[in-house]
């Protein structure tokens, strides 16, 4: 299930700092950053291995997760807080601030192997 964590942030006279460490399983391997998304949706899919951190570092976003029993909404819009998302998490970004930059720290390498596109079916049977 995804889950907003609060990252160590450490503010020592006018500059903040916040680190991630020990959140996913095993190391980070890949990072990426969306931006310039405006109205558009990003993700839709789900992972059969990969654990991925969500951190707006600017702006703000929205992300709706879906684990298969949950629907949940999260908005990103703290630098100093984090979205864990488990593999099984059905995940879509979207509401985008025009400024918006959203870090991803993926705990496996890209693989198109890895990504499962079919969304789970809702209480209502319809899909996303």
């Amino acid at each position: 299930m995804a889950v907003i964590i609060e990252l160590d942030t450490f503010m020592e006279g006018p500059t903040d700092l916040s680190a991630l460490k020990g959140i996913v399983p095993g190391e980070i391997k890949r990072i990426f950053y969306i931006y310039e998304a405006n109205a558009q949706k990003r993700g839709g899919h789900r992972h059969h291995l990969t654990w991925n951190v969500l951190v707006c570092i600017k702006g703000k976003c929205r992300v709706y997760s879906h684990d298969g029993e949950t629907e949940q909404y999260f908005n990103l819009d703290n630098t100093g807080c984090g979205l864990v998302l488990e593999p099984r998490d059905w995940h879509v970004m979207d509401c985008f601030s025009q400024d918006a930059i959203l870090l991803v720290l993926s705990n496996q390498y890209y693989d198109k192997l890895d990504y499962i596109d079919q969304p789970y079916l809702l209480a209502d049977n319809s899909e996303l």
